[in-house]
C-alpha cells in the first residue's frame, strides 16, 4: 500500500512539472520527450479529462489573480496624454508576456486534450489556444474598471495626431515645433510614437483583443475627431461644398490609420483574411454614417442662415440633399427649420418685407433641397399662418412684384414666369421620370399641384384667392399715378401685361381702364386749355385734372375740405368747358387730391414748392388774412380741428407761419423770416404731412366693410320676416340670395365679425347664439 502512494506521489509531481500552472507557476523545464512520458502516465491511469479540467481551473484561477489585476493596475487616471501613451504601452507589454509564459503550458494541454474522448470545447472554442485567449478575454473584461478608457483614449489621440500631421512636418526647420508630437522639431518623437503605436496593435490583435478592449473607445474617440474636423472646416461657410472633401478625409486619414491599426502597420489589409477585412469594412459603414449624420445635424442648425444667403449657399443645400438620402434626419429638419422660423421671423420686430424675402428663399431653398415640396410645405405652415394675419402683407407682395431694379425678387418672377410659361405648357410628363412622393407626405394634395405651385402662386394661396392681390394692386395702382406728376404710362402698361399674364385678363380690366383714364385725361385737359370760355379763367393760375372713371377705380379716403372761392370758380368753369365737350357726362371734384405747384414770397425770401391742395388752401388764407385762430380755419375750410393742428406744422417747419399763442397762428412777415429759421431745426420732430406717403385710396379694411354693407338690408328683411336665426343660417341664406355677384362672397368668419360690430352697436341683439332685431 505504502508503495503504492509513493508510486502515485512520484506521478503526481511528474503532472506538476508538466504543468506547474497547478502549482501556482508557469516556469517549467519539462521537455517534448519528458512530457511524452508524462502524458503515457497521464493515460495509464485513464486522467486525462480530470487532469485537463483542472489545469484549466489553475489557469482560469492564475488569470484571475494575477494576471488580470496586474493589467488593470495600471489603468489609472492620467491627465497627461502622453503619460496615458506610456502606461497602456507599458501595460499591453506586460500582459502580451504573461500570455506568452502560458505558451509550454498550452503546447502540452494540447497535446493531453487531443488524448481526451469527450471532445469538450474549451470555453467554447476547439483548440487550446483559442479557448485560452476566450478566457483572458473574458477574465479581463470581468474585472473592468470603470475608467478603463481614458488611458486607451490618451494612446489613440497621441498617436493620431502623429498620423494626421505626419505630412505637414516634412519641410520644417529645427526651430519649429512639431505639429505631432508637440516637441521641437530637432526632438521629434513621432517616429518612437508610430513604432509603439503598430507594436502594441499588433499584440492586442494576437490576444484578439483588439476590438473587445479598445473598440467601443476607439469609435468613441474617431467619432469626436469627425465632429470637431467638421465644425472647423464647415461653420460659417456656405459658398463651397465639403461633403468631398469630408468623405476624402475620411478615407485617407481615418480609415487608413484604421487599417494601420488591424494590420499592424501595414496600409493594406490582407486580402486573404476575411475577418480582418470584415473589420475595417463595418468600421467605415459606422464611420462613414456617423460622418453624413454628424455634418447634416451640423447643417440643419444653420439652415436658416444657409436659406437667407441662397442661392449662393447652394453648395450648403446640395450636401444636405446628399446626405438626407444617407441619413433618417428629415423629421429633424422640418422640426427644428420650423421652430428657426418661427423664433427668428414670425414675431412683430421682424418687417413684413423682410418675412417675405426669407419665405421666398425658403421656398428657393427647399425645392432645390426636395423638389417634392413635402418639406417645403409642412415646415412654412406657420409662416403661411402668420403672414395671413398681417393686415400689410398683400400690399408688401404686391408693392414688390411691380418694385424696379434687380433686388426685387418678386419681379423678377413675374418677369421669368412669362417668359416660361409658353415653354412649360409644351412639355410633356416623362413616365420613366416619375418619382413616388416621399412617405411622409400628405396623401391629400395631389403631388402634381405640389410641385407645380411656383413662388408667386405659393403667395396667392396664402389668402386662397387672387381677388385680394388684384385689388390691392388696384389701389397701388392709383395711388401711384395719383402721386406721379409725371406719369410713365409704359412702365406700368409692362406691369399690367405681366399680371395678366398670372392673374388672368378679366381680373385686370377694371386697371387697364385706370391707365386710359390717364392718357384721356391729357388729351381733354389739351383740349379744354384751348377752349375761349375757358382761357380766360386761366390768368392767374394753371390747372391739369386727372379725370377719373369712378366705377372703375377703387374708393378713395373721404376727406372733407373747403376751396377758396376763386379756386371753385375755376374748378366750375372747368367743368362747364367738359359738359360742353363730353355732351352728357360732368365732374365729381376731389379737392383734397392731387399736387399744387405754388410760389410764395416774404421779404427777401422766396419759395417754389409742390404742396398738397390742403396745406395750399392753409397758406392762401394767411394771404387774405395774416392771423388766424384754428377755429376760423376750422370754420372756412370745413376740416377737424385736430387734422389743421397736425398739418400746420408743415409751414412752421418752413419758418412761414408761427404759433403766437395756443392755437392762434400769425404770418411771419420779412423782417421775422431769420429768427423763426429756428422752427426748422424742430421740423425733424414734426410730421410734415407733404413728406408722407399716405395712400389717398381707401384701405381694403374700410372697402370691405363696405361692401358688407351690402348684405344689411338682406339681414334685416330676414330678421324682420323670421324674428331670429343663428349665424349659419344667415350665411347660408345669404349664399343662396345675396352673393350672386362676383366679389360679394362673404365668409362664415367675416359675417361674425360683422354682425358682432351691429350687436356692439345696438343695432342687433344675440341671445343664446340667435340673432335679433332690437324692438323699438
Amino acid at each position: 500500500m505504502t508503495t503504492k502512494c509513493d508510486e502515485l506521489k512520484v506521478y503526481w509531481n511528474k503532472i506538476n512539472y508538466a504543468f506547474p500552472i497547478l502549482t501556482d507557476s508557469l516556469f517549467t523545464d519539462c521537455t517534448a520527450a519528458e512530457y511524452e512520458e508524462i502524458q503515457q502516465i497521464i493515460i495509464g491511469l485513464g486522467i486525462q479529462i480530470k487532469i485537463r479540467d483542472l489545469v484549466f481551473v489553475h489557469v482560469e484561477k492564475y488569470l484571475r489573480q494575477h494576471v488580470a489585476p496586474s493589467f488593470w493596475a495600471k489603468f489609472i487616471k492620467a491627465e497627461e496624454e502622453v503619460k496615458g501613451f506610456q502606461l497602456f504601452k507599458s501595460a499591453v507589454n506586460d500582459l502580451y508576456e504573461s500570455a506568452s509564459n502560458f505558451l509550454p503550458i498550452l503546447s502540452n494541454l494540447t497535446i493531453l486534450c487531443n488524448s481526451c474522448c469527450d471532445n469538450k470545447l474549451i470555453f467554447g472554442e476547439r483548440d487550446v489556444t483559442s479557448g485560452f485567449k476566450q478566457l483572458l478575454r473574458a477574465t479581463l473584461l470581468s474585472q473592468l474598471p470603470l475608467d478603463f478608457h481614458v488611458i486607451i483614449n490618451h494612446f489613440y489621440k497621441v498617436s493620431f495626431n502623429v498620423f494626421d500631421n505626419e505630412y505637414e512636418n516634412s519641410d520644417m526647420g529645427e526651430d519649429v515645433m512639431c505639429a505631432g508630437c508637440w516637441n521641437e522639431y530637432s526632438d521629434c518623437n513621432c517616429a518612437y510614437i508610430v513604432k509603439v503605436f503598430h507594436d502594441t496593435n499588433r499584440k492586442l490583435m494576437e490576444l484578439q483583443l483588439l476590438e473587445r478592449l479598445t473598440g467601443q473607445v476607439l469609435t468613441n474617440f474617431i467619432q469626436m475627431r469627425i465632429e470637431s474636423h467638421i465644425q472647423k472646416l464647415c461653420t460659417g461657410t456656405f459658398d463651397v461644398s465639403h461633403i468631398g472633401f469630408l468623405e476624402s478625409w475620411l478615407d485617407t486619414t481615418v480609415m487608413s490609420w484604421l487599417t494601420r491599426i488591424y494590420c499592424a502597420g501595414s496600409s493594406k489589409p490582407p486580402s486573404d483574411d476575411k475577418n480582418i477585412l470584415n473589420a475595417i469594412s463595418k468600421f467605415k459603414q459606422k464611420l462613414s454614417y456617423y460622418l453624413y449624420h454628424s455634418y447634416t445635424k451640423l447643417r440643419i442648425d444653420q439652415l436658416f442662415n444657409i436659406i437667407i444667403e441662397y442661392p449662393d449657399s447652394q453648395p450648403a443645400v446640395d450636401d444636405i440633399k446628399l446626405c438626407l438620402d444617407k441619413t433618417d434626419l428629415r423629421p429633424t429638419l422640418c422640426k427644428k427649420l420650423q421652430n428657426a422660423l418661427e423664433t427668428r421671423l414670425l414675431h412683430p420686430g421682424v418687417n413684413t418685407p423682410d418675412i417675405l424675402t426669407a419665405y421666398i428663399s425658403t421656398i428657393r431653398a427647399l425645392r432645390h433641397l426636395e423638389p417634392s415640396g413635402v418639406i417645403l410645405e409642412a415646415v412654412t405652415k406657420p409662416v403661411r399662418s402668420y403672414l395671413r394675419n398681417r393686415e400689410d402683407t398683400v400690399r408688401s407682395v404686391v408693392s414688390s412684384l411691380t418694385e424696379d431694379g434687380a433686388g426685387s425678387e418678386l419681379a423678377e418672377e413675374l418677369a421669368k414666369f412669362a417668359t416660361e410659361n409658353d415653354d412649360e405648357n409644351e412639355k410633356e410628363e416623362a413616365w420613366d421620370e416619375w418619382v413616388p412622393d416621399p412617405v411622409d407626405a400628405d396623401p391629400k394634395v395631389n403631388s402634381n399641384d405640389r410641385k407645380a405651385n411656383d413662388i408667386i402662386s405659393m403667395l396667392v394661396n396664402v389668402y386662397g384667392s387672387k381677388e385680394l392681390f388684384v385689388n390691392e394692386y388696384r389701389t397701388l395702382l392709383a395711388d401711384r399715378l395719383l402721386a406721379q406728376s409725371v406719369i410713365n404710362t409704359e412702365k406700368e402698361i409692362r406691369y399690367l401685361e405681366l399680371l395678366k399674364l398670372r392673374f388672368g385678363e378679366s381680373q385686370l380690366h377694371f386697371c387697364e381702364v385706370m391707365l386710359k383714364d390717364v392718357s384721356d385725361s391729357k388729351r381733354i385737359n389739351a383740349l379744354i386749355q384751348q377752349d375761349k370760355n375757358f382761357e380766360g379763367l386761366s390768368d392767374n393760375f394753371t390747372s391739369n385734372a386727372m379725370i377719373l372713371s369712378a366705377q372703375f377705380w377703387p374708393p378713395f379716403k373721404d376727406e372733407s375740405l373747403e376751396l377758396p372761392e376763386e379756386i371753385k370758380q375755376h374748378f366750375d368753369a372747368y367743368t362747364k368747358a367738359y359738359e360742353a365737350l363730353k355732351g352728357n357726362r360732368t365732374l365729381s371734384w376731389k379737392p383734397h387730391l392731387g399736387n399744387v405747384n405754388i410760389e410764395i414770397e416774404i421779404g427777401d425770401k422766396k419759395l417754389d414748392l409742390t404742396v398738397s391742395p390742403f396745406n395750399a388752401t392753409l397758406i392762401m388764407h394767411f394771404q387774405n388774412k395774416p392771423e388766424w385762430s384754428l377755429d376760423e380755419l376750422h370754420q372756412i375750410m370745413k376740416v377737424p380741428i385736430t387734422i389743421l393742428r397736425r398739418k400746420i406744422t408743415y409751414w412752421q417747419s418752413l419758418g412761414i407761419v408761427a404759433e403766437k399763442s395756443s392755437d392762434f397762428y400769425v404770418l411771419v412777415d420779412g423782417t421775422d423770416v431769420n429768427k423763426s429759421n429756428v422752427a426748422v431745426n424742430q421740423v425733424q420732430e414734426m410730421i410734415c404731412e407733404d413728406e408722407e406717403t399716405e395712400s389717398v385710396m381707401a384701405s381694403a379694411h374700410d372697402q370691405r366693410e363696405d361692401e358688407l354693407q351690402v348684405f344689411w338690408s338682406y339681414i334685416v328683411g330676414m330678421l324682420t320676416n323670421l324674428d331670429s336665426l343663428s349665424l349659419e343660417r344667415i350665411h347660408q341664406m345669404l349664399k343662396m340670395f345675396a352673393s350672386q355677384a362676383p366679389g360679394t362672397e362673404c365668409s362664415l368668419q367675416e359675417l361674425r365679425q360683422f354682425l358682432d360690430i351691429k350687436v356692439r352697436t345696438h343695432q342687433l341683439v344675440l341671445q343664446a347664439g340667435m340673432y335679433k332685431l332690437p324692438r323699438s
